[in-house]
């Protein structure tokens, strides 16, 4: 059997700090069996008999073995369905603080639901307000209409009485006219009535008649009826009077119809004449009458 000497020789060179290491992995080892003897004999009543060792060669140590493949494990079977485990039932401390959380938002609730009736009665007061603001703005607006209203007749009321006046002031001056014009007339009748001329049932104030002479009227219509122009058939001798007014020389000033004949065709017929005529002769005594008033019928 060969001996340490020569299984030194035949093992591996040993390196500089392999004392250092070999002192601490026994101090290890020592360290270990004690604690390994100390729990085995804690409880015995004798002493704890203490082994000391010493090694001062290197134990040869053999390859560890290669690593061998191994198939993988087979996957687990699955789990059957569990249960459904019902919650546990609330501890006192939960059921208190969820009772207080119920209670707090029951009375969070009933504050919301005071401001939301606080807020509808305020809503509700302010629509009221308006509403009887607007109920007063449209008294005011009644009234201030009624006082314009009342103004505006009693304007219309003076204006109707200044109108009134007027009238009645210039109807006074108009009767105080003709009341004058009768009173002058009267005067200048009596005051001719030594030198007239006319018959005894005259009515005029002139000393004597200052009318056209008979055969006047004839020469009128002669001049005028030329420029009748009327083609219309008309039923019966209408007559229809124009009053013709002219200038000292003869010239037409006015014509104005005083007298329809029934005959509105006939009536222009006559007026347009009249207007074409321009002239109108004079009388045996050299004047031209005006006013006159002219008789026109279709058949003369």
């Amino acid at each position: 059997m060969p001996s340490a000497a020569d299984r030194l020789e035949l093992g591996p060179p040993r390196d500089a700090g392999s004392l250092r290491a070999f002192s601490l992995a026994l101090l290890v080892h020592v360290l270990l069996i004690a604690a390994l003897t100390w729990g085995v004999n804690w409880k015995r009543s004798d002493q704890t008999l203490s082994f000391e060792a010493e090694l001062w060669s290197s134990v040869p140590q053999e390859a560890a073995p290669k690593p061998v493949k191994t198939p993988p494990p087979p996957p687990p079977a699955p789990k059957p369905p569990q249960a459904k485990i019902p919650p546990p039932a609330p501890t006192p401390d939960v059921d208190i603080a969820l009772e207080q959380e119920k209670k707090r938002k029951l009375l969070l609730q009933k504050k919301e639901a005071k401001l939301q009736k606080a807020k509808a009665a305020q809503e509700k007061l302010q629509t009221e307000l308006q509403a009887k603001k607007e109920k007063e703005k449209e008294k005011e607006q009644k009234i201030r209409e009624d006082l314009a209203k009342r103004k505006a007749a009693e304007e219309a009321k003076k204006v109707e009485a200044k109108k009134q006046e007027a009238e009645d002031e210039a109807k006074q001056k108009l009767a105080e006219a003709a009341a004058d014009k009768q009173r002058q007339e009267n005067i200048q009748r009596i005051a001719s009535l030594a030198g007239a001329t006319g018959g005894a049932d005259a009515k005029g104030v002139a000393q004597k008649s200052s009318g056209p002479s008979a055969s006047y009227g004839g020469k009128v219509r002669a001049k005028v009826k030329p420029n009748i122009v009327f083609t219309e058939d008309i039923a019966g001798n209408p007559t229809a009077e124009v009053e013709v007014r002219t200038a000292l020389d003869g010239s037409i000033i006015s014509q104005r119809l005083i007298k329809p004949s029934g005959n509105k065709a006939w009536d222009e017929a006559v007026i347009k004449a009249i207007i074409r005529t321009e002239t109108m002769p004079r009388d045996v005594d050299g004047r031209v009458p005006s006013p006159m008033i002219i008789e026109f019928r279709p058949r003369d």
